[in-house]
């Protein structure tokens, strides 16, 4: 398995890969599904801010970050996402990705990444809280979808 910067012509394996965890799961709270125009244009925009696993000549998953807010004073915080195929979940990949995902942070100046997990996605917070994630805030009913109310955890790790 390799981590690498993703390339616009990962959009495609990248949608296969993520809209089935929109679609079929509570693990993220969005119901808009993926496209490969708007994922590339992430890609371009994030450049190694969007890495992802391969093995094989197969994504395995992915991992990123954006800013957690908007205003130059939150400029040094990130938000990050990290979605992993169903065959890849317990073989290293989510740590390798957030490994390269953290180092390239560092290199860009990040002070802190912030995981925000569904309630209901308790492997989420146990992954997170395994690789240095600190549980600092919960906020109950903020999430809708599958027309009942879901809580958030937000968890942080100091870089």
């Amino acid at each position: 398995m390799i981590v690498r910067p993703a390339r616009a012509e990962d959009a495609a394996a990248l949608v296969a890969l993520w809209n089935p965890w929109i679609e079929n799961t509570a693990i993220t709270f969005s119901t808009e599904l993926k496209t490969e125009t708007g994922l590339a244009a992430d890609i371009a925009t994030r450049g190694p801010a969007f890495q992802v696993a391969e093995a094989e000549g197969a994504l395995l998953g992915l991992a990123t970050f954006f800013p957690f807010r908007a205003g130059p004073g939150y400029a040094r915080t990130k938000e990050h996402t990290i979605i992993l195929s169903p065959a890849a979940r317990g073989r290293g990949a989510g740590r390798a990705l957030m490994s390269t995902l953290e180092e390239v942070a560092r290199g860009q100046g990040v002070h802190s990444l912030f995981a925000g997990v569904s309630a209901e996605n308790p492997e989420g917070v146990a992954f997170h809280t395994a690789i240095g994630f600190r549980e600092t805030a919960r906020l109950p009913q903020v999430g809708y979808k599958f027309g009942r109310w879901m809580d958030l955890v937000l968890m942080q790790k100091f870089l």
